[in-house]
């Protein structure tokens, strides 16, 4: 039988390969996300470069001490007025970010790969584009009580499939983008090796 390993900790993706059919084990990869960004960061790499890099770092850890598996990896990477964006560290740092996101546009470039016994045999990116309404101090002060630490979680300090969605006036790309997965290039990819019926 096949073995899927999805690499990562990220509840979201697993939850959108649950969705999707999948059967697959979790173990989350063992990395220093900073130490591979540093470098690329200060060489101005672009940031879908970087989300790539990143992904698939985090699916060879796991590739080597799983002979066989199909092992995928992913990554995210939020982009806002040329710099890359970190969890907000707390509430008050959440806040200033989203202050800042009022009425201007961000990238979240996301991207995954697939490893077979440490090799890439698979690498995909997309890119969605969101736009952020004008955000009042009113709607921010409930925003932030009615979401609390969960926001903590995600690069943009909002969750677009639950109150998030409130903050944006359009979306350009897909919903799976969002959330962290090019997942239907990914699907396609699986049906194409036989892991999923075509």
């Amino acid at each position: 039988m096949t073995r899927i390993i999805l690499a990562s900790a990220s509840n979201i993706r697993a939850s959108l390969l649950e969705n999707a059919g999948l059967i697959f084990d979790r173990i989350p990869a063992n990395v220093d996300e900073r130490q591979i960004e540093e470098p690329l960061l200060s060489n101005g790499v672009d940031p879908k470069i970087i989300a790539a890099e990143l992904s698939v770092a985090k699916a060879k850890e796991v590739s080597v001490r799983n002979y066989g598996a199909y092992v995928v990896g992913a990554d995210q990477i939020l982009a806002f007025e040329r710099k890359r964006l970190v969890k907000p560290e707390d509430l008050s740092v959440a806040r200033e970010q989203l202050e800042s996101f009022s009425g201007k546009s961000h990238a979240l470039h996301s991207a995954a790969c697939v490893v077979k016994d440490g090799e890439v045999i698979w690498e995909g990116i997309s890119t969605a584009i969101l736009h952020v309404r004008e955000l009042s101090a009113d709607f921010l002060d409930w925003y932030i009580k009615r979401t609390g630490s969960e926001i903590l979680s995600s690069v943009g300090a909002y969750q677009l499939e639950a109150e998030g969605v409130q903050l944006f006036e359009k979306i350009e790309g897909d919903y799976f983008t969002v959330l962290g997965l090019p997942l239907l290039s990914l699907l396609s990819f699986l049906r194409e090796i036989g892991v999923l019926k075509k």
